[in-house]
């Protein structure tokens, strides 16, 4: 690589002269050596030697520097440059005017980023009674299972076989702080596991009962509670409906419900299981307007009191997934 050769009491002085001349190349990173710096350039200044060294090539930062050269500035601005993680596995959303460029953003952001070892791209929303995502496999290993670390859980699961979401993480959190010592705690539409193995590694609670309907995410569960040797949770594989009568007149001090599609037609069924004085974190999407209507109805309807209300995140422009804290 062609450099020139400044004595280090002058670097910054020359330097700027190189960029306002535009001769540096900013492909390479510089080299200080025995009093001396070592810039990259087009070509040299006059007063100072021009001599071959061998650099190192800069790593781009992020997958929008990877992609500077490649991309037009009109398709840098249309570039999603955000994405979801799940263990190694990265899920990008990739605009219909870039879809000819997928292979070549999955390629580049596996350059950029050493943890990552698949690249998917989401195919539509969720589908069916299990909520699975379609996935497109861009690049990298085609391996759809991983070990995803959340909260201090270690959680395995395939995500074209599971739901699972990472963005909802701190709420999962958010929810385990609010269990306290000895409580019997109820998870319907549990999924993998996740909510029950968060609340378990982060409270006492004297029991917690997951609920999914999905066998492929009940396996991964029953491997989840032996990974992170949990032995206060069990697992039921089934539809709520029918898996709660197996429980005849046991109740509940928590129950969780994160099913915000359709949990409001389970409602009824939570409140048969609930203590008195027990707590239901209902999850529900709506629009800013409608939120209101919809607590009105529920506390009419169910003779309760929603004490909380927290947007939990945006599906879409005007909607979104609302937490409802209910108390009877």
């Amino acid at each position: 690589m062609k450099c020139m050769k400044v004595p280090l009491e002058e670097a910054e002085v020359v330097k700027r002269r190189l960029i306002n001349e535009s001769l540096l190349d900013f492909n390479y990173k510089l080299l200080k050596e025995d009093g001396y710096i070592y810039y990259p350039v087009v070509h040299g200044i006059l007063g100072y030697p021009t001599v071959e060294k061998t650099l190192e090539k800069k790593t781009p930062k992020n997958l929008k520097d990877a992609l500077k050269k490649i991309l037009t500035k009109n398709e840098i601005l249309n570039l999603n440059t955000a994405f979801d993680t799940i263990g190694n596995i990265a899920v990008l959303e990739i605009v219909r005017s870039l879809e000819k460029k997928k292979k070549i953003i999955a390629n580049e952001l596996l350059k950029v980023n050493k943890n990552i070892k698949t690249v998917v791209m989401k195919k539509g929303g969720h589908e069916g009674e299990y909520r699975i995502q379609k996935y497109e496999y861009l690049f990298g290993e085609k391996n759809f299972e991983t070990l995803h670390r959340e909260n201090g859980v270690l959680l395995k699961l395939d995500i074209t076989k599971t739901y699972f979401t990472p963005r909802w993480s701190s709420e999962r959190l958010r929810i385990a702080k609010f269990v306290k010592p000895n409580e019997e705690v109820l998870v319907m539409f549990s999924g993998v596991g996740i909510f029950g193995l968060v609340i378990a590694k982060h409270t006492k609670a004297k029991e917690i009962v997951c609920v999914e309907i999905n066998p492929d995410a009940c396996e991964y569960a029953e491997e989840n509670i032996k990974i992170n040797k949990i032995k206060n949770m069990k697992n039921y594989c089934g539809d709520v409906k029918k898996v709660m009568l197996k429980f005849e007149d046991k109740k509940f001090d928590r129950i969780v419900m994160p099913l915000p599609k359709d949990s409001l037609k389970f409602l009824k069924l939570a409140f048969n299981y609930l203590k008195k004085y027990g707590i239901i974190h209902l999850y529900a999407f709506s629009t800013e307007d409608d939120i209101h209507k919809k607590i009105k109805k529920i506390e009419s309807d169910y003779n309760c009191k929603i004490f909380n209300v927290i947007k939990t995140g945006q599906q879409s422009p005007r909607m979104w997934r609302y937490c409802l804290d209910i108390k009877t």
